[in-house]
């Protein structure tokens, strides 16, 4: 029996990096993996939760010295969302999806519960050695979002409601930050993509209302800019889930390329 019970929480929580910048990028939807105990329960296949999911994201943010990826599935717990909504009980939670075929016990959504609070007190703390070494510091939420929902063969969104940057800055202080915001936005926007240009807007298809964003404005409101990016999945195919590992190198060179842009960003606020 324990041997069982440690193979079904024998996944990583998360890994954290630290090193010489005031940026930080963090991937909290890249993750995958649900314990076996709470796979059992699931109605979800492997290919429904992988859709909602942001994979590849972690890739994009390799070259940051400051990086933290969190690696189970935000069907299993949502970092992004406040806490009493981190675990998708209801369909209306989850797109429309059942989640699952067996709903998951009082103990086992205190215990998913756990893990949400040891993320945000890992954060703080992370943030806060951040802080006292270069007092302000951007962090770059990366997220990625569906755009082909209606099928695979059928249209794909609209690109006025579409941008492929999507930076969602709602929780801030727009006014503080902007010297941060609107050199990432102009930098992003005039990066060689593979030869072309990037759509880059502001507040289109998503607004930067999650969890994480709010939490570090609110714990962090004089120092910390956090700002959310979505990637449309022009960087695979979201129906099969097969990656195109040259787009995702581009993007992966946009935020690598971005930090001294960032970094100079920060020394113009007030």
């Amino acid at each position: 029996m324990l041997e069982n019970a440690e193979h079904e929480d024998n996944h990583l929580w998360w890994t954290a990096q630290r090193g010489a910048s005031p940026v930080i990028g963090t991937a909290i939807h890249d993750g995958h993996a649900v314990r076996a105990n709470l796979l059992r329960k699931m109605a979800l296949e492997t290919d429904e939760r992988l859709r909602e999911e942001d994979p590849f994201t972690a890739h994009t943010i390799l070259d940051l010295p400051n990086r933290i990826v969190f690696h189970r599935s935000r069907f299993e717990v949502d970092l992004n969302r406040a806490r009493d909504g981190a675990v998708y009980l209801r369909p209306e939670q989850a797109w429309g999806l059942k989640v699952w075929r067996e709903q998951p016990s009082d103990a086992e959504v205190q215990q998913i519960h756990s893990v949400h609070d040891a993320y945000y007190e890992m954060l703080e703390s992370y943030l806060r050695g951040v802080e006292a070494r270069y007092g302000r510091f951007v962090v770059l939420d990366i997220h990625s979002y569906n755009h082909r929902r209606a099928g695979p063969a059928a249209p794909s969104t609209a690109g006025s409601e579409a941008p492929e940057i999507n930076i969602g800055t709602s929780s801030m202080d727009r006014a503080r930050w902007a010297p941060v915001v609107d050199a990432f936005m102009a930098f992003a926007a005039d990066f060689d993509f593979l030869g072309r240009r990037l759509d880059v807007r502001e507040n289109v298809a998503f607004q930067g209302r999650g969890e994480q964003t709010r939490f570090i404005h609110e714990r962090f409101a004089e120092n910390g800019c956090a700002i959310a990016v979505e990637f449309k999945k022009v960087f695979m195919d979201e129906w099969t889930g097969a990656p195109d590992w040259q787009a995702i190198a581009a993007l992966r060179g946009l935020i690598a390329a971005s930090v001294p842009v960032l970094e100079r960003a920060l020394r113009e606020v007030a």
